[in-house]
Parts: structure tokens; sequence; C-alpha cells
């Protein structure tokens, strides 16, 4: 992988929106997460899949869906300040409709 992407389950662990790595890689290996980049909307189903700044994450957070903008990719899973750091939070009008899927 280059150093311009990073692993999803790695990046969403890093960026502390799951406890665990593995406990990410279960969410993104059922369907809990899909990535849009350059106007291409996919669900995620492997968590090797990797990310990149400027793509769009839309997944499940507790009773919510949460959207964020990957900012920057990290090098550690760090304090929550650096972490912050990772992404952006999306407005829920600034991320696209969902829309049938081509297979």
């Amino acid at each position: 992988m280059t150093e311009d992407a990073c692993r999803i389950d790695v990046w969403l662990w890093r960026a502390r929106f799951f406890k665990t790595r593995s406990l990410a890689a279960r969410v993104v290996e059922g369907g809990g997460v899909r990535l849009v980049r350059s106007q291409t909307r996919a669900p995620v189903d492997k968590p090797s899949r990797s990310v990149r700044c400027g793509d769009v994450l839309t997944f499940a957070q507790g009773p919510k869906w949460v959207a964020v903008k990957v900012e920057a990719l990290g090098e550690r899973r760090g304090p929550a300040t650096e972490a912050r750091a990772l992404y952006s939070v999306l407005e829920p009008s600034a991320v696209p409709p969902d829309r049938p899927m081509a297979s």
C-alpha cells in the first residue's frame, strides 16, 4: 500500500471511531461502511480496502449514522485531539443520497 493510502479498518481505529481494530474490521466486513470517492459511492466489505485523503466514509456510530471526510491518514492511534485532526464531520446534506449500486 502506498503512503497516500491506508487500510480502512486501521484508519477507523486510528480516528478513534472504534475501540479496537478487529471491531472496525468486523463492521467493515458486515457492510456497515460506505465509501464515496470521486462522486462514486460503493459499499466496503473488506478491511484491507484503502482509504485516501478526500474520501467520504459513512457508517453507523451507535444509534446514528456518521459521515466524515478523511483529512489525513495518521501514523498511529494517538490521543483524541490527534485523532480529530484525521477527519471532518459532514452535515447530512453534504452526503450524496443513497441510490442503487451498480453491480
